[in-house]
């Protein structure tokens, strides 16, 4: 057990027995949102927190640089501290009532240094307080711009971009010293104040009204914090661009696992001898002139007791005398680096301190002195600080375009340049001890010349981060300088963002609830950089947010800002810290660190929470018991200073300048008492002031709640070790393939992508969860993500349940574990901490039960589910949701327990019966359930001296013979699938056999076991498989029959119609039976209704044609695996048939079109069909020709009388055979002229004949030719005179209709199908009943053919 650990332990010992000294205040019933507020440094010894005692709970609060906020259930707001704007001092224990606020619904609140802001439920912004640099907005007054506002007022954020204008909805605030941010709920940026910590592209300063960072548009922002003088933004990344990476599964989270490499150019620069202020905006001789209107509210900062504020932290104000101000100028090299190339005022600045050097400092003891107090754990120093600012010490820096702080130099002021430097520091106090600020100087010396050597931009240390450090881009949006002097409120330190607990960033990481924070973020900085606490590596000015990469892909959950410093916390529970460190507020030795380093940490925490105040940095942290902790780190006591000679009339509560004996925690250390104030839901800070929100447990709720979340964080940190450690190095290397073989190679990426989607999702839900602790207003539990998001995470460890078992089945584990040892070297110890199990008996981690440990975090799920539900009453909503997501749970825990065994005992049957014969029934996916190796079931009436062995997996019963078990050996095998298998016992006890019958598409036989308990035990085992693969849950299914009725898959190997077909559909006990498709590899294909194995109903076919290249298609009934009924096919040709069809021939009525287009085809013949062939009446329509027949058919030709109209008006009536016109017959023409006569050949005319014309003539005798072309004729012209009998009987020979099919015979065919499909047996013999339903069944049938007949690939062709 680590020290705090220990510390931890003991504490929360002494509490439960009650050995611990009373607290200040008494006990109160238990309740949430109990707020403790204490100062990190004092007058005494042990530091004890004060409880606020407010009639509701405490939501959040938000600490300034003396003065706070609270935001109690209601949206009740109250102030505390020194309010200069009012001229009040609240003391905490009475905290004055924000009575403008009343009825606003304030949902959150923030603190700047010297101002206030609240949020309301509708996303309106409220502020007041300090306005010298437009930090409260716009707010006119009698026409001038007020310097303070007392009350709080609104200020409007309002898009100008858009027309018309329309107001933005704020859902998060941070305020510095001397600026404002919001955040949209467009995640957009909004600023307002003065300084390049805006991050605008402005020259007009202040900033009255919100303007919208530009730079971030476009951007995904998820939090912002403001420090004093500096900005971050946390920012959702992008997607990564043409990323190639070892395996392409390492896509699959983009920002998660991708590690981006980013190299750019460091781009030089010269600095002119202009005057350029902190934006980079040049000043005009008007501009520098000008008295600032803080200048002017310098008066009203100063109380009438002549109680200064204090100074800048970027300026060294302290207690110095004023003859020592001349020897501190010296000391920093005052002077304009604006007129100095690059580098110079680094020389400068060396030269300043070679002439200023204490002699004492010359000798080599006491320079070892100085650098065992700058590197110890718990520094020493005495600062020469001003009031308020005990970092102040660190801002004695250098900047290669700001000099560092100085005396007369404030680096961290406003824009605005007052008249004199020296002036500036006329009114304020003085201290008599300026040594501290020497061995500083001297430290600072000897660090600069380290880093000059390295040809390095960066100032920090280059060894941290070396390849991130390498792909850091230089940007330089500006050139400021630090000759600018500010307003005396400004020279207070602290700021803090809006919510330290976190609120805001789950609100805009969930995206209204709808899915889980992302993991894939930046960070961006912009401001001043004179400590390095923007991160980029050097002390440059940023005017433009800039992303920090070395954080990038580190899964930054939550920033926060101090005065000169800055913080990152980390999905996996690592601090990042970086910027001044004077007082060891990072949290580690290194000061300063221009780029993010981790905080020190003792082994066992997990931070959860952080908070920087303006020489501090708290972190809320889980231990080893479930109740948080808190670390401190920073300047913790301070003794009481001599007070100054020149400035006796200073209060002793304003001189904050710590004594040479002050001490600080370089390392996060726990503070005691942080075990007596309850669970701890976040935690704020600001200037020397911090503050922590807790809850009492009532009936258990808030441990469980801390509970889930702890160990959620715990879990998702080891498998993030165990992702870098092992995993990562496993999947780049490039033996890996070779090692594995193909198929584990391929299982062991699929099981690394798996890892990698159930660790993001652990990192999501752990980060969802602290969220949801810090966010006081909203604990609902039924919006946990384990309740909300309960299918994706079923599906998540289902699938990596599976990944596993595949590779473990497969043997993978033995050839990664030798791989392992080679790839990890000396980190196997490491690994071999994070074993879950016992190692192996070489000693080697058990990388089974390392893959497999990720599986119990489901029961750990479950009971804490359990412990929550007993929180509420069973009618709730809340506990219904709970009891659902217990029992889903625990289910999904059973049933991947089981899962897990069933791979273990499959790995162990093929490692017992290993062997190349055996290895082809070796599937990942397949698992073994039993076998009868032990002759426990054999095929009935095999022969004496034959071996049969059954093995039943969990997708197929395999059959061998011939097979010795115990030699791994066997002749031939089959494989039966488990889909389409029909298990069912044989009842006749006559023969006393213990039988099974078992049903396949092709083949059925009988199996035998050996006692009864062996066939009730298969029998269970056969259907609890079946079921399970047809999608059941396989436990409640009994002995007898299974799914009989069921859709399955099958591919035919048997002899026959369907042989190595592949068809998908329904089955009836062995029989494809119902809907289904079937495919050929032909190129066949069938899709429509089967009945006992065949085809049967309504069904759609393509037969492909290989002459053709072009298939045939049918759509239409079918019965007993042949075309029957009604139906249409299109042939490959071009023909189209729609009618009647028997046998799979055309048999009835039909109609056939010929031709590319079937209304204008070439040819259509309608008529009567036997056995494929026209047989009948029928009319054909010759297009082509221009005739259409209409008469008796007899095997495709025309044959007996007939009908035959031309397109060029000639009528033909006659007998027709053998596809020709002969005999008598008649010719009418368009103009009524007729010829009755013989015909020999088709439309030849040869033999006696009359020709009767259209005006009653007549020629009479032997015709021969053809119509069209002209007829020879030899005969007598006859012109008819009154009454002739000869001419009647003329008449009658040349009557139409004499030769034409008689009306009783025509459309025989169309009457007796419609005969049928009413059902009659004959003509007007049938049940009129009858007759409507199959009607209505037609009409029915019809219009489901139409729904089902769609666009398919099935006709594309």
């Amino acid at each position: 057990m680590t020290v705090v650990s220990a510390q931890i332990s003991a504490t929360f010992k002494r509490v439960q027995t009650g050995s611990c000294p009373a607290e200040k205040w008494a006990p109160t019933p238990p309740e949430r949102g109990l707020l403790h507020i204490w100062q990190c440094v004092g007058p005494t010894a042990q530091l004890h927190p004060e409880r606020v005692l407010l009639p509701r709970p405490v939501l959040q609060a938000a600490l300034g640089e003396h003065h706070g906020l609270l935001l109690t259930q209601g949206g009740i707001v109250y102030s505390f501290g020194e309010l200069f704007w009012r001229d009040q001092r609240v003391p905490l224990s009475a905290p004055v009532l924000e009575v403008n606020l009343l009825g606003k619904m304030v949902v959150s609140v923030a603190a700047g240094g010297f101002h206030c802001g609240a949020l309301t439920e509708q996303g309106a912004v409220y502020m007041w307080g300090e306005n010298t640099a437009g930090q409260c907005g716009l707010t006119e007054r009698g026409g001038t711009t007020s310097i303070a506002v007392s009350e709080p007022c609104p200020v409007s954020v309002v898009d100008n971009e858009v027309i018309p204008p329309a107001a933005v909805r704020v859902v998060d605030l941070a305020l510095g010293r001397e600026h404002s941010l919001a955040l949209s709920a467009q995640s957009e940026l909004w600023a307002w104040g003065s300084g390049c910590q805006l991050g605008l592209v402005t020259s007009t300063f202040p900033v009255w009204r919100p303007q919208k960072v530009e730079h971030l548009a476009g951007r995904h922002v998820m939090q912002v914090a403001c420090g004093a003088y500096h900005s971050l933004a946390l920012v959702l990344s992008l997607p990564p661009q043409n990323s190639n990476t070892h395996n392409p599964s390492e896509n699959m989270e983009w920002g998660q696992s991708l590690q981006y490499s980013v190299t750019e150019r460091e781009d030089s620069f010269t600095v002119d001898g202009g005057h350029y202020c902190p934006l980079g905006v040049e000043l005009t001789e008007d501009t520098t002139d000008e008295t600032s209107p803080r200048r002017r509210a310098l008066g009203w900062r100063l109380h009438s007791g002549g109680r200064s504020r204090g100074c800048s932290p970027g300026s060294a104000t302290g207690s110095l005398s004023e003859e020592n101000t001349k020897e501190k100028n010296v000391l920093v090299g005052h002077t304009d680096p604006l007129t100095q190339t690059d580098g110079g005022p680094r020389s400068h600045l060396l030269s300043g301190w070679r002439s200023n050097k204490k002699s004492s400092l010359t000798h080599e003891v006491e320079f070892q002195n100085l650098l065992q107090k700058l590197s110890s754990h718990s520094l020493e120093m005495q600062p020469t600080s001003g009031p308020g600012d005990a970092d102040s010490l660190s801002s004695y820096t250098s900047d290669e375009s700001c000099v560092s702080s100085t005396p007369s130099t404030d680096l961290l002021s406003s824009s605005y340049k007052e008249d004199s430097p020296i002036k500036s520091q006329t009114n304020r106090p003085y201290s008599s001890s300026p040594v501290c600020l020497e061995d500083i100087g001297f430290y600072l010396e000897t660090q600069i010349q380290t880093l000059q050597g390295k040809k390095s931009s960066s100032l920090s240390n280059i060894r941290q981060k070396g390849k991130a450090a390498g792909s850091r881009r230089c940007s330089l949006p500006g050139t400021p300088t630090g000759h600018t002097s500010g307003s005396p409120w400004r020279q207070q330190s602290g700021a803090r963002r809006l919510s330290s607990g976190g609120h805001s960033q789950a609100a805009a990481t969930e995206e209204d609830g709808h899915r889980l924070p992302f993991l894939n973020t930046e960070v961006w900085s912009w401001g001043r950089g004179s400590e390095g606490q923007l991160g980029h590596g050097d002390q440059l000015a940023r005017l433009q947010p800039l992303c920090i990469k070395t954080l990038t892909a580190e899964e930054v959950i939550q920033v926060a800002a101090g005065s000169h410093h800055s913080l990152a916390l980390t999905a996996h529970c690592q601090v990042y810290s970086w910027g001044s460190n004077m007082c060891g507020q990072l949290g580690h030795v290194n000061s300063p660190a221009m780029v993010p380093q981790q905080a020190k940490l003792s082994d066992g925490l997990r931070v959860w929470g952080v908070s920087a105040g303006q020489s501090h940095s708290v972190l809320v942290a889980d231990g080893d018991c479930v109740q948080p902790v808190l670390l401190y780190c920073g300047q913790q006591q301070e003794l009481v200073s001599v007070p100054s000679k020149k400035s006796p009339h200073i209060p002793r509560s304003s001189q904050r300048s710590p004594s040479r004996a002050e001490s600080y925690a370089v390392r996060p250390t726990l503070l005691p008492f942080c075990m007596e104030m309850g669970y701890i839901s976040s935690v704020c800070s600001g200037g020397q002031t911090c503050g922590v929100l807790a809850d009492q447990n009532v009936m258990g709720f808030i441990s469980a709640l801390h509970e889930l979340a702890s160990r959620e964080r715990q879990f998702y940190c080891w498998m993030n070790s165990v992702r870098r450690l092992l995993v990562s190095p496993l999947r780049n290397r490039e033996k890996v393939c070779p090692s594995l073989g193909e198929p584990c190679s391929h299982l062991f990426f699929s099981l690394c992508e798996s890892f990698v989607r159930l660790s993001t999702l652990i990192g999501r839900h752990s980060t969802s969860l602290t969220y949801f602790l810090q966010n006081a207003q909203g604990r609902d539990v039924t919006s946990l993500p384990l309740l909300t998001h309960i299918v994706h995470f079923m599906d998540i460890y289902k699938d990596y349940c599976s990944s596993v078992g595949d590779f473990q089945v497969m043997n993978g584990f033995q050839s990664l574990q030798k791989l392992s040892l080679e790839c990890l070297g000396s980190q196997q110890i490491i690994l071999s901490q994070l074993s879950v199990s016992d190692l192996s008996v070489s000693g080697d981690v058990d990388l089974v039960s390392l893959f497999y440990w990720p599986l119990q975090q489901l029961h750990h799920y479950n009971r804490v589910l359990l412990k929550l539900e007993t929180c509420f009453d069973v009618l709730t909503t809340e506990y219904q949701s709970l009891h659902q997501g217990c029992t889903q749970y625990e289910s999904l825990s059973l049933s991947l327990l089981r899962k897990k065994k069933e791979a273990e005992a499959t790995f162990f049957f093929w490692k017992t019966h290993s062997g190349k014969i055996t290895e082809v029934l070796r599937l990942p996916q397949r698992r073994v359930i039993c076998e009868s190796s032990s002759r426990s079931l054999t095929l009935q009436n095999a022969g004496r001296f034959s071996n049969h062995w059954f093995i039943l997996f969990n997708d197929a019963l395999v059959h061998t013979q011939g097979a010795i078990p115990s030699q791994n050996f066997f002749s031939t095998h089959h494989v039966y699938p488990l889909t389409c298998l029909w298990v069912k016992p044989v009842t006749d006890d006559s023969s006393g056999l213990y039988a099974i019958r078992v049903t396949c598409p092709e083949e059925s036989f009988t199996v035998v076991a050996s006692t009864p308990q062996e066939k009730n035990k298969w029998l269970r085992f056969l259907n609890q498989a079946v079921d399970q693969e047809l999608g059941g849950g396989g436990q409640r299914s009994s002995s007898g029959l299974t799914a009989v009725s069921r859709t399955a898959s099958y591919v035919f190997t048997a002899e026959g119609r369907f042989k190595d077909a592949q068809y998908t559909g329904g089955w009836l006990a062995g029989r494809v039976h119902g809907r289904g498709t079937m495919k050929w590899p032909d190129g066949r294909t069938y899709r429509g209704n089967f009945k006992n194995g065949l085809e049967d109903g309504y069904g759609e076919c393509i037969i492909p044609n290989k002459v053709l290249n072009r298939p045939d298609s049918y759509q239409g009934h079918w019965r007993n695996g042949k075309i029957q009924g009604f139906g249409k096919y299109k042939y490959a040709s071009g023909e189209v048939y729609e009618g009647c069809f028997a046998d799979g021939q055309r048999h009835g009525y039909g109609m056939l079109s010929s031709g590319k287009l079937a209304k204008n085809s070439p040819s259509v013949f309608v008529g009567h069909w036997v056995h494929d062939k026209k047989t009948g009446y029928g009319v054909y329509d010759d297009i082509s020709r221009g005739e259409k027949y209409m008469g008796q058919w007899l095997d495709e030709q025309r044959h007996g009388n007939a009908v035959v109209v031309t397109q060029y008006g000639v009528y033909y009536e006659g007998t027709f055979r053998d596809n020709k016109m002969s005999g008598p017959g008649l010719v009418v023409s368009e103009d009524d002229t007729a010829l009755h006569g013989e015909f020999s050949d088709d439309w030849i005319i040869n033999g006696k004949g009359v020709l009767a014309l259209s005006n009653g003539d007549y020629l009479e005798g032997l015709f021969s030719g053809e119509w069209t072309t002209g007829l020879k004729v030899v005969g007598t012209y006859t012109k008819p005179v009154g009454e002739d009998p000869e001419i009647r009987d003329r008449n009658i020979l040349l009557r139409l209709g004499q030769y034409r099919v008689p009306t009783d015979q025509k459309w025989v065919c169309v009457f007796d199908e419609c005969w049928t499909r009413l059902g009659c047996d004959a003509t007007r013999s049938g049940d009129g009943s009858t007759a409507w339903e199959n009607i209505a069944v037609t009409i029915s049938t019809a219009r489901r053919h139409r729904r089902v007949r769609r666009p398919s690939t099935l006709w594309a062709g």
